[in-house]
């Protein structure tokens, strides 16, 4: 599965649109590395998400088949073990992203 699509049907991130952003801003890292949002998806990888001023970081558990549908189903999915909140934002552009986007990813 796309990262970009995996990011969203395990709400890690709300919309696709904004899990591609992120991913060309180099906002996605999935094992270590900077990933595309075209970068396939497997069970055990390790991804990490810096958007804003926090960076979570989870490990697939299932590729999902369809988009969780609360917190519980969500958590099937990926194990979160690691939640940061930075003092200062991170130094990629988000204002970039658009209005929308920023008070989303800053939510």
């Amino acid at each position: 599965m796309r990262l970009d699509k995996f990011l969203k049907m395990t709400r890690l991130v709300k919309r696709r649109t904004l899990a591609n952003d992120l991913c060309d801003m180099g906002g996605v890292m999935l094992n270590g590395k900077v990933a595309k949002a075209a970068t396939a998806v497997k069970i055990g990888d390790d991804v990490e998400l810096r958007f804003g001023n926090k960076i979570v970081k989870a490990r697939v558990l299932e590729i999902p088949f369809r988009p969780a549908g609360n917190l519980t189903t969500a958590a099937q999915y990926v194990d979160i073990y690691h939640q940061e909140r930075l003092e200062t934002p991170l130094p990629y552009p988000v204002d970039d992203l658009g209005d929308d986007v920023v008070d989303e990813v800053n939510a």
